[in-house]
């Protein structure tokens, strides 16, 4: 096995041979991270391409060398006996370009837990976190390349709550492979479907546009109420603009911005991802005003709509934390998710590999030392 730098074209036509790749690891992205330096890499056997991958370079303070960070990535086998056959290579690839270290996240999932298990969870004062429970299902593929990553010297960052250093570890989703729309409303709780009746009664109209800078510009000053009301750092509407128009360049199906209006006032806005069958909600806003119209369940159900009518295999809510305590604000983020009937996804997370062991160092200070 081999690793070198392709073109953003080889690159997209692996990922176009995937059921499923993150949106983060499209050349698209790389784009996007514009404060990052970027390069497509392959896997090669022989001279046939195998596996592909974004990698994001970010300069360590005065010195000229690298932390290469592939997100949500590599797209390669990570079901193989062997995983040194190609981290290996890719490690020594990323050493001459500098890097003294690695840091990727690899899509592999470890654990589920449907919508009853963690219902009953929130529900027992004695259960405080996602792992108090029983899992619906533990993989046998997070067990071993979690054991072969330790084996080969990798170094797990999961921090606490849940989230990783840089993408979330947990994650909430609805599996839609061979579901109906009925099949999934059927799935969600009393009030999720109570408030998608009711948003229909009010007149609430829900539109997707792939592009239109006014939709965008109306968007983004939902957004900046939302990011007060909610207290969070917004992104500057240039971030969007870049990002709707990297994404939708590559693929005009990639990306799509939502709005639900309520008589013509602007009550919700969303931003959705499909990259092949994985379909994810990747920004929201929603009005503190006409809350009562259920603008936020209406968009969520057309995303929905639309993910299943373009044949995709989940829907992705994104990041959540791991607890379960009703004392922690952020319990009410998984609630509103159960909701909709999907179930709690726990990924193996990210891992760093030194290369050069006193800049990584140097680095992990650094680090320490902005947080």
């Amino acid at each position: 096995m081999s690793v070198r730098e392709i073109s953003e074209n080889d690159h997209l036509e692996l990922l176009r041979s995937q059921r499923s790749a993150s949106f983060l690891q499209t050349p698209a992205w790389g784009r996007v991270k514009s404060e990052w330096r970027r390069e497509s890499i392959g896997w090669f056997r022989g001279d046939e391409l195998v596996g592909a991958a974004l990698v994001l370079y970010r300069q360590l303070p005065k010195v000229k060398r690298f932390l290469a960070y592939l997100p949500e990535g590599p797209v390669i086998d990570w079901e193989a006996d062997d995983l040194g056959a190609w981290l290996s290579p890719m490690a020594a690839h990323l050493s001459g370009r500098g890097a003294f270290g690695v840091r990727m996240g690899p899509p592999v999932v470890t654990r589920r837990w449907d919508a009853a298990t963690i219902k009953a969870g929130i529900a027992d004062d004695a259960v405080r976190r996602l792992g108090d429970l029983p899992p619906t299902e533990r993989t046998h593929s997070g067990a071993r390349v979690t054991s072969q990553l330790l084996d080969l010297g990798w170094r797990a960052q999961t921090v606490e709550g849940g989230f990783a250093a840089g993408q979330p570890q947990y994650v909430f989703q609805i599996p839609l492979a061979g579901r109906t729309e009925e099949d999934v409303l059927a799935g969600m709780n009393q009030l999720w479907r109570r408030n998608i009746k009711k948003a229909a009664k009010e007149g609430v109209e829900v539109v997707s546009t792939a592009s239109g800078d006014e939709e965008l510009k109306a968007f983004h000053e939902l957004y900046m109420h939302t990011a007060e009301r909610d207290h969070f750092t917004p992104r500057p509407l240039a971030y969007f603009r870049t990002m709707v128009e990297a994404l939708g360049a590559e693929d005009p199906d990639r990306i799509r911005l939502y709005t639900a209006r309520h008589e013509g006032t602007l009550v919700a806005a969303t931003i959705g991802i499909r990259v092949g069958a994985h379909a994810w909600y990747s920004y929201g806003a929603s009005s503190t005003e006409k809350r009562e119209v259920r603008g936020s369940n209406a968009i969520q159900w057309q995303m929905i709509r639309d993910a299943i009518a373009a044949g995709a295999d989940v829907y992705d809510l994104r990041g959540i934390t791991d607890t379960l305590d009703e004392d922690d604000p952020h319990q009410g983020l998984i609630q509103f998710k159960v909701g909709t009937g999907g179930e709690a996804v726990e990924y193996v997370g990210e891992w760093d590999l030194p290369l050069n062991r006193a800049l990584y160092a140097a680095f992990a200070m650094y680090m320490k030392r902005r947080a």
